[in-house]
C-alpha cells in the first residue's frame, strides 16, 4: 500500500485518536467515526483491534505498509524489547526529528523540508527522510531556509513540546540528539502490544 494522501482528520475520527504527526488540526468537533453510523458503538473484533493499533503508526509517521513491516523485522532481532525497539526506530527518522524540534507542523511538511535538501546533519546536507539519527548528532536547517514559512508555522505550533530526548535550540533552528527515544516517547495513546501481535502473525 502507497503512503496515504486522503482527507487527514477523517482518518483520525476512523482510528479516534489525533495523530499529532499527520494533521495539527484536531477532531474535537466531531469526536466520532465518519460516515452515517459514526456515533453508533460497536464492538471491535481481535484483528480490528490490533490493525488499527499498527495504522496509527503507519500514518502518524507517514509510512507505507513495506515500511513498516521492515522496521518490524529490524525491532524483532534486537537485543531490546520489539515494542520498544520499533518505537524507537520510528523516533529516530529524520522527517519526525525535525517535526518533533518544532521546525514543521507535520511529519509530511517536515518530510518535504527534508527531501528538498534544507536540513543538515552536523553542518552537511541530508536529503533523506528515512535517514536514523544517532547520539550526539546536530540537526539543523539550512540558512537559506530558517525563516521559510514551514519552519515559522511549525515553531508557532503551541500544543506540541519537544521531547527530553532532543535538546533543541529553536533561535538557532537546530536540535542534538542528546539520548535514543524509548516507548514513552510517541506522542499518541498506543498500545505496541498489539502491533507486535498482529505482525507475529505476518513475519
Amino acid at each position: 500500500m502507497s503512503r496515504y494522501t486522503g482527507p487527514r482528520v477523517k482518518v483520525m475520527r476512523a482510528l479516534g485518536v489525533e495523530l499529532p504527526g499527520l494533521s495539527a488540526r484536531k477532531t474535537e468537533r466531531r469526536p466520532y467515526p465518519p460516515g452515517q453510523h459514526g456515533q453508533a458503538r460497536k464492538k471491535l473484533s481481535e484483528f480490528a483491534l490490533r490493525l488499527r493499533e499498527k495504522q496509527k503508526v503507519r500514518l502518524n509517521y507517514g509510512l507505507t505498509d513495506t515500511q513498516l513491516k521492515t522496521l518490524m523485522l529490524e525491532a524483532r532481532r534486537s537485543d531490546l524489547a520489539a515494542g520498544t525497539k520499533l518505537i524507537e526506530l520510528l523516533e529516530r527518522r529524520l522527517d519526525n526529528v525535525i517535526f518533533r524540534a518544532g521546525f514543521a507542523r507535520t511529519i509530511p511538511a517536515a518530510r518535504q523540508l527534508v527531501a528538498h535538501g534544507h536540513v543538515l546533519i552536523n553542518g552537511k546536507r541530508v536529503d533523506i527522510p528515512s535517514y536514523r539519527v544517532t547520539i550526539g548528532e546536530t540537526v539543523s536547517v539550512s540558512e537559506k531556509r530558517r525563516d521559510h514559512r514551514t519552519v515559522v508555522e511549525g515553531l508557532a505550533r503551541t500544543d506540541m513540546e519537544a521531547p527530553t530526548w532532543l535538546a533543541v535550540d529553536k533561535d538557532a533552528r537546530q536540535a542534538r540528539v542528546a539520548a535514543l527515544p524509548d516507548e514513552t516517547s510517541i506522542p499518541f495513546p498506543i498500545a505496541v502490544q498489539l502491533i507486535i501481535e498482529y505482525y507475529s502473525q505476518r513475519l
